[in-house]
């Protein structure tokens, strides 16, 4: 079976490759609007879309033989969504909100594959929570100007520059990251596909 990664995200490639898969990657061009009643939905919803969004992409005679991995991230604090900061200016404000407290990291997981000649899919989502160290506006500023909280939800990356700032997690690492890879190990596995033998 061939993987397909439904998303440009280098951190999710590398977790991919770490893990031992061998896979393709097609980023997703489906919006990332969508709504929903809790963070779990929203974030299942946008890993369902993005991953039907390559599958139904592709050619008749390869989506027999493959399977899609959406995945999306959102952090959460006080029960509000932070997604993506829209700016340098977006990600200091978020940054100041979570500065001293704990937020919480949900990323959803869909495969997408054909199963007695149709789509099926499978939709999960994993959560963690990250424990900040309070933040002066300098620390604030000098992480900001890195560029690195651009394009991550709730304006960090645990595995960066800001991990000096994280205090502690509960769940996975990688959730936080952006693929749990836990939960995608064991849906593959499932389906009969193994690290080194997709």
């Amino acid at each position: 079976m061939e993987l397909i990664l439904a998303s440009g995200s280098a951190r999710r490639r590398e977790l991919m490759a770490l893990c031992g898969y061998e896979f393709t990657v097609c980023a997703s061009s489906a919006s990332e609007d969508a709504r929903a009643d809790s963070p779990r939905a929203l974030v299942e919803a946008l890993s369902l879309k993005k991953a039907v969004s390559v599958w139904e992409s592709l050619p008749c005679p390869r989506r027999s033989g493959a399977v899609v991995i959406g995945s999306d991230t959102v952090v959460t604090l006080d029960g509000a969504v932070l997604g993506k900061p829209l700016d340098a200016a977006d990600a200091a404000r978020m940054l100041r909100m979570e500065s001293g407290r704990e937020n919480v990291v949900v990323t959803g997981l869909a495969l997408v594959y054909e199963s007695g000649g149709r789509m099926a899919s499978r939709v999960l989502s994993d959560a963690a929570r990250v424990r900040f160290s309070t933040l002066d506006e300098d620390e604030i500023s000098a992480y900001v100007a890195t560029g690195d909280p651009l394009d991550k939800a709730g304006a960090y990356g645990i595995q960066g520059p800001f991990a000096k700032h994280v205090r502690g997690i509960s769940g996975s690492f990688y959730t936080v990251m952006g693929l749990p890879v836990h939960l995608l190990y064991s849906e593959l596995k499932k389906l009969g596909i193994l690290p080194g033998r997709a």
